[in-house]
């Protein structure tokens, strides 16, 4: 208890200049990485199929596209005056045009942060997988079909859902968050509702607009298939990464801050390592102590508290690889 009680007060005075976003770097990240990502994804539908400039071009709009994607994270724990109109923007960026508005997160994340709901029923992030090779492997694969699932969520099902308002309720508590856990259930308030509607008609709008123009032969019908494609091969990062994230090793009772960092896992790596989990997220159990830290501030912090409290937590929730962290899980915290 006094060894917690002395780490938490050292932890909290080493990071304590490192919890302000800088808009200037959140901007030009965004801004960068939607640049990048639509350019490289306009090249792989301009360059002939299959060719090795259009699966290049794939290839940097999968992780150009991802890298903004994973920005809804910080927008899931930035207070919306420290960044204004951040989120509006990247909704319009890669909300929408990858049917994956703010709503299905903001408002879920935190569930997975709560000392009350972190690894329980409640987690909408969180499953058993430790030590459960099968459902490693069938939760690998489904990352596949997520795409498809946005496409019956927000195309087929949002036209009724907006005219049916007991569906839309529905629909907003059970197919509504991006959450690993089918029992996870969404708590819907009268704003979130509104705001979840105008998101869901904005993104209609658009891709209706864009089936408008496929079939007036302006659109090639192939932006679909590569849109798929891009969008599968993300959705499989990601999973690849949240499987490493942590040691899925609670018994589904609610665990402190503590207990969640010794359950989660950071993974400093190399360059490559920011392919995979870019904005912070391979500091995931640095995020999940101090959640308040800004992506651009997490390698700071991790330093410091790595040098300065040598045997803390933090160095024991550390992890040399992506592929050390999938074995341990896959044989249930043996490494």
């Amino acid at each position: 208890m006094d060894f917690q009680i002395d780490y938490d007060r050292e932890g909290k005075r080493l990071v304590s200049d490192l919890h302000t976003p800088r808009p200037a770097v959140y901007w030009t990240d965004l801004l960068l990485s939607a640049l990048v990502g639509w350019t490289a994804f306009i090249g792989a539908i301009v360059f002939e199929p299959f060719s090795w400039q259009m699966l290049l071009a794939s290839l940097v709009a999968v992780f150009a596209l991802y890298r903004g994607l994973c920005f809804l994270h910080e927008i899931s724990h930035l207070r919306q005056s420290a960044l204004r109109g951040f989120e509006t923007t990247w909704n319009l960026l890669f909300g929408v045009p990858m049917l994956m508005p703010s709503i299905i997160y903001v408002g879920v994340h935190q569930n997975h942060h709560k000392l009350s709901t972190y690894g329980t029923d409640q987690d909408p992030e969180y499953l058993p997988f430790s030590g459960r090779p099968l459902m490693i492997v069938l939760f690998g694969l489904q990352s596949f079909l997520i795409p498809a699932l946005l496409v019956v969520r927000f195309l087929l099902l949002s036209p009724f859902s907006l005219l049916f308002p007991r569906l839309h309720h529905w629909l907003a508590v059970w197919a509504s968050a991006l959450s690993m856990n089918v029992h996870y259930r969404r708590d819907v308030t009268e704003a979130s509702s509104r705001k979840m509607a105008r998101w869901e008609a904005a993104t209609l709008g658009a891709w209706g607009g864009l089936v408008a123009l496929a079939g007036l032969r302006v659109l090639p019908w192939r932006f679909f298939a590569v849109w798929y494609l891009v969008l599968a091969i993300v959705c499989f990062i990601n999973t690849v990464r949240t499987l490493g994230a942590h040691r899925y090793m609670s018994d589904g009772t609610p665990r402190d801050r503590d207990g969640q960092l010794i359950d989660s896992i950071d993974t400093p790596g190399a360059f490559w390592t920011e392919l995979w989990a870019p904005v912070g997220l391979r500091y995931h159990a640095l995020h999940h102590y101090f959640p308040g830290i800004p992506y651009h501030n997490l390698s700071a912090a991790y330093r410091r508290l790595i040098q300065m409290l040598p045997d803390s937590r933090h160095r024991q929730a550390t992890s040399p690889s992506l592929p050390w962290s999938l074995r341990t899980l896959y044989r249930g915290g043996r490494s």
